[in-house]
C-alpha cells in the first residue's frame, strides 16, 4: 500500500536550526505545481509549526528538487541565510550526489562515464539525449557502476556530474537501460505505486552555517527489489 507523506510521518534524515533533510517518498511533490497537490514543502512547514509551536507560518526554503516518481534525499533550508548559502553551494556543484537506479538491461560496460547533449521538450516534459552538440542542448555528464545483478534487472550506482532535466532517466535510456517503471523513457510497464526505481541515495555537502562536511544516506523504499539490493 502506498504511503502518503504527512507532518506526522516524515522520514527525517537530519534536522538542526538551519536545515532539514528528508527522505522523499515516491509520489511526493517537492514544490507546488499546476496539479494543485499539497507539496512536501508545505507538509514540512506544518511539521515545523507544530513541533516548535510557531504562531505564524514556518519559514522553509526549497534548495533543490527530485522528480515526483523518484525517491530519496531532499534538502530544505529553515532560514534565509541557510537558503542563500545552500543555493550557492548547489549551483556551484560543491556537492556530491549519488543515486541508485534499477534498470532493465545490463549496461554495455560494468562502469563508464556517459556524456550527452540534452534538449528539453517542455510540451511533454521530457529530455532527449544527443551524442553531439545540437541547437539548444546542454551538456550532461554522469558516471555509473554496476554493483548488483538481479535475474532480470541491474542495479547501478550513479555519480551526477551535471544537473540537467531528467538527466539520469534520459541518459540511461539512451544507452538501452531504461529505469524500471519509467514509461516516459522506455520501460515496458509502470510500477504499482506509479514511481520509478531511481533513488537519491547519498549527498555530501558543506553545512551552510557550521561549515561541517555532512554526508547523508537515505534508506531505500520498502519493496522486494530495493530490499534485495540493500542487503
Amino acid at each position: 500500500m502506498k504511503v502518503v507523506s504527512t507532518p506526522d510521518n516524515l522520514q527525517i534524515l537530519h534536522e538542526d536550526n538551519h536545515l532539514i533533510v528528508i527522505n522523499k517518498r515516491v509520489g511526493d511533490l517537492v514544490q507546488g505545481d499546476q496539479t494543485g497537490d499539497i507539496p512536501l514543502s508545505d507538509i514540512i512547514k506544518l511539521y515545523l509549526k507544530k513541533k516548535y509551536n510557531k504562531p505564524g507560518e514556518a519559514y522553509l526554503g526549497v534548495v533543490h528538487r527530485l522528480d515526483r516518481p523518484t525517491s530519496g534525499i531532499v534538502v530544505f533550508a529553515k532560514t534565509s541565510k541557510a537558503l542563500t548559502r545552500l543555493n550557492e553551494s548547489f549551483k556551484n556543484r560543491e556537492t556530491k550526489k549519488t543515486y541508485w537506479a534499477v534498470v532493465k538491461d545490463a549496461p554495455p560496460k560494468v562502469e563508464d562515464t556517459l556524456e550527452h547533449f540534452l534538449v528539453r521538450n517542455p510540451k511533454n516534459n521530457t529530455s532527449k539525449a544527443h551524442n553531439k552538440e545540437v541547437s539548444n542542448s546542454k551538456k550532461a555528464k554522469l558516471t555509473y557502476r554496476l554493483f548488483h545483478q538481479l535475474k532480470t534487472y541491474s542495479a547501478l550506482e550513479i555519480d551526477l556530474r551535471t544537473g540537467r532535466h531528467h538527466q539520469i532517466r534520459c541518459q540511461l535510456a539512451a544507452v538501452g537501460c531504461p529505469i524500471k517503471g519509467d514509461l516516459k523513457y522506455g520501460a515496458d510497464r509502470s510500477n504499482p505505486d506509479g514511481g520509478i526505481h531511481l533513488h537519491a541515495r547519498s549527498l555530501t555537502f558543506t553545512h551552510p552555517v557550521t561549515k561541517e562536511i555532512l554526508t547523508i544516506v537515505a534508506p531505500t523504499p520498502e519493496d522486494v527489489i530495493w530490499n534485495e539490493i540493500s542487503k
